[in-house]
Parts: structure tokens; sequence; C-alpha cells
């Protein structure tokens, strides 16, 4: 087994927009010939776009981008202005008069850092799109739906990190399998080769990490919302043949990669999402898949976390402990 770049992956394009002084911003991922998708959505507090398509009883076998994007559910408008480019390139479901390009999405809470009145909407949609496959453009760090990230926010964005987006593919004999996520969550993030933790709730002095599992424990019986304001978002990319149903079970299979790599995952105050996206190029077991799929996930909320750069106050892992 071996490691690739994420966008090696034929049939896959994928391009990021942002606006870094309001701190928000959206990732598309684009399949122009259409892929087989599936979802699982285990937060609990998610937004998403045309997430029902995705069953497996549902008429609709493939889909053309899935959009993940900052700005709570106003960001869901980014959708709209990837829908509209691809119309424009003839990319879509042919219905007679005009092919409807389906596009899945899901958004992360990032309004309390930058300028909440700026979101992701259809213009930036489009320039993502524009973006899409340009190699000059970095894949990872403060980019994309992770240009607002942040972790570790339970006591609040004075305590928190900064994190981003990330990414992490493997190769083996000629099946490929990679992840792209969008790192918000409201716990800490550890390496999950080591479990030492990399970034998260930091103590009052702002110079080490606390433990947010603990502080849950101490604060659960404090009537204040203190865990809004969070979400992960990844998108498993396979060039693997798989069925919508197995789509969905790899997606099931790689919130493991969230477990291994976030403490904790898929709180009521989280909209955990993960999207699979199949190309239909090489057979392969659907296990085998799912499990390269929670490895390469874990990997790649990692990397988010390590990528990442600081914002104005708010420290990244790179400034506080160097780049891990």
């Amino acid at each position: 087994m071996k490691e690739m770049t994420l966008t090696e992956i034929a049939g896959i394009l994928i391009g990021h927009a942002q606006n870094m002084e309001a701190a928000t911003g959206c990732t598309a991922v684009l399949c122009p010939e259409g892929a087989v998708a599936g979802v699982v959505v285990r937060g609990g507090a998610p937004g998403t776009r045309e997430t029902d398509l995705l069953k497996p009883e549902n008429l609709v076998e493939k889909i053309h981008a899935v959009v993940l994007a900052g700005g709570s559910a106003f960001g869901l408008d980014a959708a709209c202005g990837v829908a509209d480019w691809l119309e424009k390139k003839g990319i879509g479901f042919d219905v007679g008069v005009t092919r409807v390009p389906i596009v899945c999405s899901a958004v992360l809470f990032d309004l309390w850092i930058g300028d909440f009145s700026v979101r992701p909407d259809a213009v930036m949609g489009a320039v993502a799109c524009e973006n899409a496959g340009n190699s000059n453009l970095p894949l990872e760090g403060c980019v994309g739906a992770g240009a607002g990230a942040t972790v570790g926010k339970l006591l609040g964005l004075d305590r928190a990190m900064k994190s981003g987006t990330g990414a992490f593919c493997v190769e083996a004999k000629g099946l490929q399998v990679g992840a792209l996520v969008a790192v918000n969550c409201l716990g800490d993030v550890l390496n999950p080769d080591t479990g030492k933790k990399v970034a998260g709730l930091l103590t009052p002095d702002k110079k080490a990490l606390a433990d947010t599992q603990q502080q849950m424990l101490d604060l659960y019986l404090d009537g204040s919302n203190l865990f809004s304001g969070n979400t992960t978002l990844g998108v498993i990319i396979t060039n693997a043949i798989l069925t919508k149903a197995q789509a969905q079970k790899v997606s099931s299979m790689a919130h493991n990669g969230f477990a291994r790599a976030m403490r904790p995952a898929h709180t009521m105050y989280d909209g955990d999402t993960i999207f699979t996206l199949a190309t239909g190029r090489i057979k392969a077991d659907v296990s085998v898949v799912g499990m390269l799929a929670a490895d390469v996930m874990a990997k790649a909320v990692l990397r988010a976390a390590t990528q990442a750069s600081s914002w104005k106050d708010v420290p990244a892992c790179s400034g506080l402990f160097g780049r891990l």
C-alpha cells in the first residue's frame, strides 16, 4: 500500500473558495462523469441538501458534486452556484429540456469566527468550481469549507484552536481510497496512531491542551448551551465499483475514522456527515474499501489540524507546537 495525492483519483476534481477576512468558505468535489454516492449523518445537528436522493431505494444512481461549506444553514446556497456552473457545462441528469446536476451538500457552523454576515453563496460556489483541478492552489489548510473551522470550542472561541481542511489518500493493488475533511469539531483532535492530542481545548493560559471530555463531565449539569457551533464534514473518494447501498456502508465505516481522531465525536451538537463517491473503475470488496476509508479519514482529520494556520488570535497547532 502506498500513499498518493487525493487529486490523482481519475474522474474527480476538487476546488476551494474562501474569504479569509470573514473566515468562511466552501469546497466543491466535482464528478463530471457522475459517481455512485452514499452518505451517513451521525451528528445530532446536521445541515444538508439532497441527501435523501442517496437512499438506495430512490431513483438517481449517480451524482455530479458534493459541496462542503461554512456559513451554517446559509452556506447551503453555495450548492446552487455549483449546480448552475455544472448545468452551463452540460453536466447533469438528462430531463429533456436541460440537464439537472445532482449536487449534494452539507454545512458546518463557523459564524462565531470572522464576519458572521459573510457566508458562502452561489458566487463562491461557482468560484470553487473554477478552481477545481488547479494544482497551483492548496488542497489543505485554511481553505474551502475549513477556512473558518475551529476545534475545542467547549468553553467558547477564546479557548479554541484553528483547524482547517485535510486530505489523505492511499492505493493498494490498484484500489484507491482517499478522504477530504473539514474539521470543526466540538472536541479535541488526536493523532490516531499515537493517541496524542494535537489540537483542541486550550488551558486557561493558552499554552497547552486541556481535555474536552473531562470538561464535559465537569460541566454537564450546567444548563447553558456550551456545546453549539460544531460539525465535521468529510468525503471519501474511491475508484471502486460500488452500489448506493455499499457506498452508504463505506460512509458508515469511515465514521470510525472520526472516532479515532476526534474526542468526542458524533455529539448531539455536531452535525458530523460523511459522503462517499465511487467512480467505478475497479472491483473491490466493500469491507476492504470501508476499512481503508476509516484509516484515511482518521489521517485526514489529523492533517486538517496540523496543516492549519493561526487566524488572528486563534492559534493553530503549527503556531503552538510547530508542524507535526
